[in-house]
């Protein structure tokens, strides 16, 4: 698991609003990991999994405005 990326991911997602924008509502991992990868990190499906073990509800909800968007 690339956890740097995926931290850095996480990180990113906090601090633009356009990236919570873009993965608002997504649920499938294919499309987080595709979005991901627009954004310049390299993650995988198993990365999301293992993080979504890790991450709390509230976390997920700041990350999507909301929504479960890391819900595989």
């Amino acid at each position: 698991m690339s956890e740097d990326q995926l931290k850095a991911f996480w990180e990113a997602i906090q601090a633009d609003s356009a990236l919570q924008q873009k993965l608002q509502g997504v649920t499938d991992p294919g499309a987080i990991v595709d979005i991901a990868k627009e954004a310049g990190f390299t993650i995988s499906a198993e990365d999301l999994q293992a993080a979504q073990v890790e991450l709390s509800d509230e976390q997920l909800d700041a990350a999507a405005g909301g929504a479960e968007c890391w819900t595989i």
